[in-house]
Parts: structure tokens; sequence; C-alpha cells
């Protein structure tokens, strides 16, 4: 039984797509014979003829991927995309480095363990970017022995 014609009128009532019309199978035989718009618009409010709901796209698994990379999963050098400066700032990049070289050369002058010169020196070389990390300033100072012995 074909009823591609009352499929593509009920799709025109409805504003929807043909694929969302669904036809009840037990009144087939009143669906062919109603011709007319108004017939089809009996049948839609006699719920002989249904349209199914709008389906969207899931964002469950984008939900898991999220989660994920909060974690720190799925970061890894094939999933990045852009230059190491456009996921993080340059300057947000020194900001951070910046940020841990300066107290730890104030604790240092503060517990006495390097003179103010010395103090003045390695601050000057932090600020022009002298040092990779913490720990390369680390190295730095006990290579050039610059922290005092204890008396």
């Amino acid at each position: 039984m074909k009823l591609n014609v009352q499929k593509r009128i009920v799709a025109d009532l409805a504003g929807v797509s043909s694929k969302r019309v669904v036809f009840d199978e037990t009144r087939l035989d009143e669906i062919k014979e109603s011709i007319t718009k108004a017939d089809l618009k009996t049948l839609i409010k006699d719920k002989a003829i249904k349209i199914k709901p709008k389906t969207g796209v899931s964002r469950g698994r984008a939900r898991f991927i999220l989660e994920q990379k909060r974690k720190g999963r799925m970061k890894g050098q094939g999933s990045r995309k852009g230059k190491k400066t456009a996921r993080l700032p340059r300057k947000e990049i020194w900001m951070i480095k910046i940020r841990s070289l300066k107290p730890m050369l104030k604790v240092l002058r503060d517990k006495k363990l390097i003179e103010t010169s010395t103090y003045q020196n390695l601050y000057r070389k932090a600020k022009g970017g002298f040092f990779r990390s913490k720990r390369h300033m680390r190295l730095y100072i006990d290579e050039q022995n610059m922290i005092k012995k204890k008396e």
C-alpha cells in the first residue's frame, strides 16, 4: 500500500521531513482514503498519524572526552593542534616562571643564605630570562658557590 502522497502532505502540514511521519498500522485503510489536507489534519488529531520527535546529536561522548582532558588525559603530542604559544601564551609561561623564581630568591636572602649583592645579581639574571626553572637556578647557585657556609 503506497501512502507517499499522504506522507508528503502531512510532512508539509507539520513542516517536517517525511522521514518523521509515522502512520498507525491498524488504520492504514482510513489513511489511504483521506486525500485532502483537512482529512489528514483530523487523522493527526485522532493520532492515527504521528510525527516522530526531532533527534539531536548526543553530547555524551563529548562530555566524557572533556572529563578525561580535565584529568590530564588525551593531551599528548598527537592530540595537539597549534603552536605551543597558542595553547599557553608566552606571557603566561613567563609569569609562571618568574613567580616561582622571585619568592625563592627572597627566601634565600631573608634566611641570610646569600648576600644582598648576590641577591641583586641573581634577581637581574632572573628578570633577564637567564634561568629556565627553579632547578636551573639552584644548580647555578650551587655551581657558583653563592650559598654562604655556616660558621
